[in-house]
């Protein structure tokens, strides 16, 4: 139960590249994330990244109309998942697939790959052996194949391609519509949509050009031909006929497997027009208008296009990073905005037509507008480049990473989304950490500022610079909050700082090579520091920051970190080895060998295996447990590992990722790509000006950027165990990765007898024996079983069944309630219970609070979530109670005044009629 963690989300990571889809309700996007796929819920802000993936990136999603299968198809090998959270089949296309698209009915799906498009059956709801099952397959274009759209009945479909034409093609067997193609174009098309309930067609290039085609012939004008085998009965006949005359049928053929069997039918297009069937004409096109979205004579690539067929919207983003909207058929514009420099690669609409969703793959932004209120929806961007460090916050509740675009991004871990992004640093961001408070967050940069940002205004309040000029390479933020030292990696000197003034208090001098890492003491006040020349030295502020300890290493020191109770002391070398320490006495109580851990890849352009490369890898991260009992370590590999500290033991191995797209993922390279001359991966085949491949210089991380292809290398650059210990992350190259324990998963009894069954438990609780019926259910340790238990507690015997629990099943119990807090609706209820346990066992608790403080910790996270939601929901609700009473209040005095006025006006009719009916008087009188 202990290392049970598994993957439970991905942040840092909004876009990649292939295409956006939206959700059945239009509440979420789908986007996907490598090899990976997220889904924002733009209602609730959150977002959650689906455990299946595939082995290299995802080129093109599809969604079903129901909204319950997905295909998932990567570069290369044209792998497909069909998922509903968890993969149901594989296929393979053995040739990159460029488009994906469902039929409206969700009967049929049809992908596009090299210049032909195939037409699959969509699995039912039953059990299938073959999830793929090929109908039909249609050829006609003389190019790739980019983009397709169907019919609102799904008679029809459009394929779009890159020899700038578009073929229509019938779903089913017409006698009047087999194929039909379009041009009128001088560039690859880029989208291609039929109108609503029509034949009709709109395509746009990439030069900017949109052509209108009207069809004579409605959906409803569509007739069924023959079928095949009847169609094949008549060609018989008429061969015999005729004796020898050949007439063959250039336009369905059947494909015919090895064993004989019938796989689908052939369409083949051709430049001619298809036969005609005695009796029906065939469907004609006729082009209506051509508009040009270049007209100012700035030529600006379209690079995508989405149509709304109910509102005639269409949308089309530019490579400038701007976007315009129109109204079909008259072409009018409505709306025009940029919102990235980048190119926009991916654009989607929600089945309403309000939002859409853009996708820009150079940045790795994700937005959603709607256009109607012209504001954004969503917005998110992750790190431009690899990240370099993260920090839990105090209550596990935030994350702080900081990357080598220059940024320092704040992220919610319950919603997975950054709520606000530093940009003060003009270089890398090497390091990051909270305050104790947890409301002040220090980052370090190579730009030789560290800087503290205020959480409450979201603002940079203090900087701290050098003497001299000075990259600073590691940080640390003591216990208190009040000092702040950073570790110079070109002066070897290490920088304190006050957090209250500003001012720089001492240069620390000693260190014969770059501070790689720094850590202050939990609970002293001792500085620990490690260099590259092989030493780790504590600094002691009660002695005027001297020297209290030179520990010697055995290689160059990479990483630093003290036990949370600051007994022990963790160091990582470049050798592949930790190293522990007792920092009181300065000697050595153990080591662990982790270079055979690694397991490091050999990358592409390497010409030594990887048994030789690991030789120069190690552990670059280190951080232990919230129990101290194991410690967790990450460097130059795709393997995450974690140790029990006390028998210097590999308990588990946790792979981040298996995507093939990164390089240094496998041990063996390709026999087919090797040469006598080396690998072909060498060579440079992208597309662009130059005369070949700029390889990197020796010891360059990230490759040279100026060669036309690029791939990342897998490596994990820090990690974090959350306070609670409950998760922790890791920041890599594919972003910043979060695994947690899931109770669920694993079966972990506790004294376990014969006699604890959950009969005997329920058979308790109808007796009424509350205590007795939480102690067996804790012994069989099933989390449904325990909250049954507990949810059926009545509330006034809370108090006497606390009182009764020995402290073993305290411990669990209040663990539990720290658990379930956060996700329960029963918020009073469990309150209730983690108040009596505090209250009753509080002191029993403070004496082992080593053992209990990440339950507590979880605890508190819990009840400030809770705390956070109710606040601003109860914040609006006294907001609308004061302006409905000031309403009232307004609406009362225009009622006083109104009344006022009309008093005024009956008294005014009253005297005229006194002065009327008087001299009705007098003139009767008279």
């Amino acid at each position: 139960m202990k290392f049970a963690y598994k993957f439970s989300n991905l942040l840092g990571a909004f876009y990649r590249h292939g295409n956006l889809c939206f959700s059945k309700d239009g509440n979420s996007v789908i986007s996907p994330v490598g090899n990976r796929i997220s889904v924002f819920d733009l209602k609730n802000n959150k977002s959650e990244t689906l455990p299946a993936s595939t082995t290299k990136n995802i080129s093109c999603l599809g969604i079903s109309p129901d909204g319950n299968l997905a295909i998932l198809i990567d570069e290369d090998e044209g792998m497909a998942n069909l998922v509903t959270r968890a993969v149901l089949h594989h296929h393979h296309f053995h040739s990159p697939v460029h488009s994906v698209s469902f039929s409206p009915d969700g009967r049929k799906f049809v992908i596009t790959k090299e210049n032909v498009a195939l037409m699959y059956h969509a699995p039912g709801r039953n059990r299938e052996f073959n999830a793929f099952a090929l109908d039909k397959s249609y050829y006609g274009p003389f190019d790739e194949t980019t983009c397709i759209d169907w019919t609102d009945d799904s008679k029809c479909f459009a394929v779009g391609s890159k020899d700038m034409t578009t073929w229509i093609f019938g779903a089913q067997r017409w006698a009047n519509l087999i194929y039909y193609s379009l041009g009128g174009h001088k560039d690859i098309i880029v989208g291609c949509f039929f109108e609503n309930d029509s034949l009709d067609m709109y395509t746009v290039s990439q030069e900017g050009t949109l052509c209108v085609w009207e069809s004579d012939t409605e959906l409803e004008g569509l007739r069924k031909g023959p079928k095949y085998s009847e169609r094949k009965k008549m060609e018989e006949e008429k061969k015999k006929r005729e004796e020898g005359e050949s007439n063959e049928d250039d336009d369905v053929e059947d494909i015919v497997g090895e064993d004989g069997e019938t796989r689908g039918d052939v369409i083949k297009g051709s430049a001619d027009t298809p036969k005609q069937v005695e009796g029906i004409k065939n469907v004609c096109y006729s082009q209506r208008s051509k508009h040009y979205f270049n007209k100012a004579g700035d030529f600006n690539k379209l690079t995508a296009a989405a149509f709304h067929k109910k509102t005639h919207i269409l949308v089309t983003g530019f490579a400038s990073g701007a976007f315009h909207l129109h109204e079909l058929p008259e072409f009018d514009l409505i709306h025009s905005l940029s919102i990235s420099d980048q190119r926009i690669s991916t654009i989607a609409m929600n089945p309403t037509g309000d939002w859409i969703g853009f996708g820009c793959s150079g940045l790795g932004q994700l937005l959603v507008w709607e256009w109607q209120s012209e504001s954004y929806v969503f917005k998110q961007q992750g790190h431009f480049n690899n990240m370099n460090s993260l920090a839990y916050s105090p209550d596990g509740q935030y994350l702080v990473t900081g990357g080598d675009d220059g940024k320092v991004k704040m992220w919610n871990t319950n919603s997975g989304l950054c709520f606000v992004t530093f940009t003060e640093h003009s270089s890398s961001v090497t390091n990051v950490a909270f305050t104790s408070s947890g409301f002040v967050v220090v980052s370090a940069s190579l730009d030789g500022t560290v800087r503290a940002f205020d959480l409450h205004r979201y603002r940079n309040f203090r900087t701290m610079t050098s003497p001299r000029p000075a990259q600073f390479s590691s940080l640390a933020v003591d216990s208190s909050g009040e000092l702040v030292c950073a570790g110079s990696q070109d002066s070897f000197e290490i920088f304190l700082w006050s957090m209250q003034t500003g001012r720089l208090l001492e240069v620390l001098s000693g260190h014969e090579g770059p501070v790689s890492n720094l850590c202050f003491s939990p609970v002293q006040s001792v500085l620990a520091s490690v260099s590259w020349d092989k030493t780790v030295r504590l600094w002691d502020m009660l002695d005027s920051w001297q020297t209290k300890e030179t520990l010697r290493l055995t290689s160059d020191g990479l990483a630093v970190t003290y036990r949370p109770d600051g007994q022990e002391l963790a160091v990582a070398s470049l050798d592949g080895e930790i190293t522990f320490w007792t920092p009181q006495t300065g000697g050595q109580t153990g080591s662990i060998a982790g270079r055979h851990d690694l397991q490091m890849g050999r990358k592409e352009t390497e010409k030594i295996t990887a048994k030789q490369s690991a030789k120069g890898k190690s552990f670059t991260s280190l951080c232990y447990s919230a129990d101290g009992e194991s410690i967790l370590a990450g460097g130059q590999s795709k393997f995450v590992c974690i140790y029990n500290i006390k028998e210097h033991v590999l308990m588990k191995k946790f792979e981040i990722s298996c995507n093939l797209s990164l390089d240094a993922m496998e041990e063996f390279l390709d026999r087919r790509k090797m040469t006598e001359f080396g690998s072909l991966s060498l060579v440079d085949e992208g597309t662009g000006d130059g005369d070949g491949v700029e390889l990197s210089l020796p010891g360059v991380k990230r490759g040279d950027m100026s060669s036309r292809r690029f791939i990342p290398e897998i490596r994990v650059s820090s990690l974090c165990f959350s306070p609670t210990g409950r998760s922790w992350a890791a920041a890599s190259t594919e972003g910043l990765l979060i695994y947690s324990l899931d109770a669920s998963l694993v079966f972990d009894p506790y004294d376990l007898d014969m006699d604890v069954t959950p009969a005997s438990i329920r058979q308790q609780m109808k007796k009424k024996e509350w205590a007795s019926a939480i102690l067996l259910s804790f012994r069989l340790n099933e989390m449904p079983l325990i909250r049954e238990v507990l949810e059926a507690v009545p509330y006034d015997q809370i108090t006497v069944v606390c009182s009764s629990l020995p402290d073993v099943y305290v411990d669990k119990l209040l663990n539990f309630v720290a658990s379930t807090l956060e996700k329960s609706n029963h918020l009073q209820f469990y309150l209730s219970w983690a108040q009596c346990l505090l209250t009753l066992h509080g002191q029993k608790l403070k004496n082992r609070s080593g053992a209990v403080l990440p339950t507590v910790q979880q605890l508190l996270k819990s009840i400030q979530r809770h705390s956070d939601d109710l606040s601003k929901l109860c914040d609006w609700n006294i907001y609308n109670i004061r302006y409905a009473a000031a309403l009232s209040k307004q609406r009362g005095m225009k009622r006083t005044a109104a009344e006022s006025l009309s008093d005024e006006e009956e008294e005014e009719e009253e005297e005229v009629e006194m002065d009327s009916g008087g001299d009705e008087e007098n003139i009767y009188n008279e």
